[in-house]
Order: C-alpha cells, then structure tokens, then sequence
C-alpha cells in the first residue's frame, strides 16, 4: 500500500512551494490529496488558481505526511486554522511527517509546539518568530526526526525530494534525482 500525504493549501499559498511537493511525491509514488482550507479553488499569492481533490473540512484519517506550504498571508491562514492544527498534531501524534517550508513553519509548526526542542528553518525574515525553544539553522532543508523544514521557493524541489525520500526509499528518491535532472 503506498504512503498517503495531504497538502494543505490556504488562499494566500506561495504557488512553487505547493506544486512541487504535489508532483514530486506523485511521480514518487505518494498518494497525494490536495486539501483546501477555504474552499475547492484556492488562489495562490502570485494569481494562480488550483482546485483542490477536497476540502479540507471532508477529509478524513491521518495521512503519512502533512505538508504544508509557506506564501502570505497563505501560511497565516494554516496558523489560525484550528482544524489544521488539529491534523498537525493528530499526524506528529502517530509517528508521521509534518514538513513545512517557507513562511510556514514559523506560522504553523513552531506556534503549535511541534518544533520545540527541533532543529528547524525557515524563510530568513521569518526566524525572528520561532520561540526560543526551536534550534533555528540555515540548512536549506532541515529534518529532525518526524519534522522537515525548508527556507523557500527556491529549496522546494529538495524539500519535496526529501520528502519522497522519507516516504518511499533512498533508490525512489535518486531515481526523482536522475529523471529530473537533479543535483
């Protein structure tokens, strides 16, 4: 049976932090549900429109992985959310993936607890929100046990790597590597 990830998406979401995780996890082989958080067509912060597989009030379980996308005031929209904070935990809670990028894990992870103690990175001007009990690092992507934190648009296609990665094999994650033509 194939690993399950749900990408959160809020009105406000950075556009190449979301598709990328949705695409590479699916050429992986992830099954991947596409969740909106207000509605069934959310639009990102530079325009661009995506319809969800759901809203994120129907879906049901606990997936392998959560992820989350950073963007304003996108990443915002997560954080306020009880429902997603929720899942969050429900996910953290049963030995899952909770990935966030960007503006997001400021926003998100670390204001729900789930980075205390952690490793953890960001967008740079987005570091002065985790509390002092996150070990902040610039790693481009940063994991820490069940946790996977990236600063940005432009480490999105590691971070949905090393999320496939995580998901799947070593063997799955070179082979995205080689046909992608990645480093």
């Amino acid at each position: 049976m194939s690993k399950q990830a749900v990408v959160i998406l809020a009105s406000g979401f950075e556009e190449i932090e979301a598709i990328t995780p949705i695409d590479v996890l699916r050429r992986a082989g992830v099954e991947v549900t596409v969740a909106g958080l207000d509605g069934k067509t959310i639009e990102g912060a530079h325009g661009i429109a995506v319809e969800v597989d759901v809203q994120l009030c129907d879906y049901e379980g606990t997936p392998d992985a959560l992820v989350l996308p950073g963007g304003l005031p996108g990443s915002k929209h997560l954080g306020a959310s009880e429902e997603v904070k929720e899942l969050a935990l429900r996910v953290d809670q049963a030995g899952g993936i909770c990935a966030a990028i960007c503006a997001a894990p400021a926003y998100t992870l670390a204001q729900w607890g789930l980075l205390d103690g952690k490793e953890a990175t960001c967008y740079p001007s987005c570091e002065e929100m985790f509390p002092s009990s996150v070990i902040a690092t610039q790693n481009r992507v940063q994991v820490d046990g069940n946790i996977v934190t990236s600063r940005g648009a432009g480490t999105a296609l590691e971070f949905a790597i090393t999320l496939a990665q995580m998901l799947t094999n070593e063997e799955t994650a070179a082979s995205l590597r080689q046909g992608m033509l990645v480093k």
